[in-house]
């Protein structure tokens, strides 16, 4: 294309050179909106300077650079409405809650169905007379992984499972719609899983199999190990347990569902989340259901829990071995309930992170970037139902801390 120079102004097409300053027609260019997704080569305005991309994408910010470059700025403006795909929401499938009991997460009494009612019926009942419930899946957390190799049994255990994991408990939750898994594992259980895996990884599968068939539940592994964890036993443990219970993308067979822990991000935990992205969570010939991306430290804005998220779906390039990136649908993020009050999450959905304005949009409309072909994460865990700890609030009616108003509305609204 020709240069002209016309009274000091050097004009190349529709961008000029004023002195050391660009300028761009923008006369025709739209509004970049946040919900459209952009082709690579496609030019937007955005705040009065003109961009255009290098590649497709979806949430960048044209003033936040790559995969961005600015034109100019617009020494005319108009165009307006919007530019490019539009991404519609994905619906959310995963609505969860771990559940610690109200002993801390061991589950070690067996619970009085009208006291685990009038502390859990938020669960089942997100108070808006539709009946329907705040959740559609409650995972059981925990189980001892040496206890449930060893099917011990003592006052706080049965077959290797916690006294208080009842059927009773399971039907409660499944006689109203919502799916239950038990967690196997957890952050002071990690010695139990290295001794279970390093002694009969096998046997463990086919114990855990066992127990998903006869209470008709799912299973999900928090196996916390950073440094050196034993991948070829947690393999043997997924092998046999699959040897049971077929990978069933339908979800119809409850005691298929077999998921896995992840960290926040992908700089804890490496070791296990390269593997698991690599061989187990592929959307080709998938192995497990999906992973669960633990919750970031309390207090934690907006942008940072999806920085974490993002993690997980651009994957570690520069990791050796790298981390392959994961498909959005194959995650859930996850939030939490409690802290030494009453938590948005739990009780105010305009305030929370769970909000559309906060997280919402993103786990709805989130594009893969190297892995899986749809956009939109699989949903959202909440750590934790009922007491999680001696140092936080439970969600129970004693400490005016129900969940209706967080969990409840969000779940209407999604």
């Amino acid at each position: 294309m020709k240069l002209r120079t016309i009274a000091g102004i050097i004009i190349l097409g529709s961008t000029h050179f004023v002195g050391s300053a660009l300028a761009y027609d923008c006369s025709g260019l739209p509004e970049w909106k946040r919900q459209a997704y952009y082709l690579a080569g496609t030019e937007v305005q955005y705040q009065e300077v003109a961009y255009v991309n290098d590649e497709p994408s979806k949430r960048d910010y044209p003033d936040e650079g790559y995969p961005w470059a600015e034109l100019g700025s617009c020494e005319s403006t108009g165009g307006g409405g919007g530019s490019g795909e539009p991404v519609d929401p994905q619906d959310i499938s995963i609505y969860g809650a771990w559940h610690c009991g109200n002993d801390y997460c061991t589950w070690a009494s067996v619970r009085d169905m009208d006291e685990f009612d009038e502390k859990n019926h938020w669960l089942i009942d997100r108070g808006d007379d539709s009946g329907l419930p705040s959740v559609n899946l409650v995972v059981l957390s925990f189980v001892h992984p040496l206890r449930l190799l060893h099917q011990t049994n003592d006052d706080q255990t049965q077959n290797g499972v916690p006294i208080g994991m009842t059927q009773e408990v399971v039907d409660y939750f499944k006689d109203h719609g919502v799916r239950v898994m038990l967690s196997i594992g957890g952050i002071t259980y990690t010695d139990a899983w290295n001794k279970a895996l390093a002694e009969n990884a096998w046997q463990l599968g086919l114990n855990a199999a066992a127990v998903a068939e006869e209470l008709g539940v799912g299973f999900e592994i928090d196996y916390e190990v950073n440094r050196n964890p034993n991948l070829e036993g947690l393999q043997a443990f997924i092998d046999a347990y699959r040897s049971v219970h077929m990978y069933d993308a339908s979800g119809t067979n409850h005691a298929a569902r077999l998921t896995i822990d992840l960290a926040a991000g992908d700089r804890w935990l490496i070791a296990l989340t390269e593997r698991a992205t690599a061989e187990w969570l592929k959307t080709t010939d998938p192995v497990l259901d999906y992973a669960n991306a633990m919750v970031t430290p309390r207090q934690s804005t907006a942008e940072k829990v999806i920085a974490n998220w993002q993690e997980h779906i651009d994957g570690k390039p520069q990791y050796s071995p790298p981390i392959p990136p994961l498909a959005p649908a194959k995650l859930t993020g996850s939030l939490w309930l409690t802290g030494r009050k009453p938590a948005p999450e739990c009780v105010d959905f305009s305030k929370s992170l769970q909000n559309l304005s906060a997280t919402g949009d993103y786990v709805q409309t989130v594009m893969p970037n190297g892995a899986g072909s749809s956009h939109g994460m699989l949903g959202y865990m909440f750590w934790a139902a009922e007491c999680e700890g001696t140092r936080t609030d439970c969600t129970t009616p004693d400490y005016n801390n129900t969940c209706e108003g967080g969990m409840g509305e969000a779940a209407a609204f999604y």
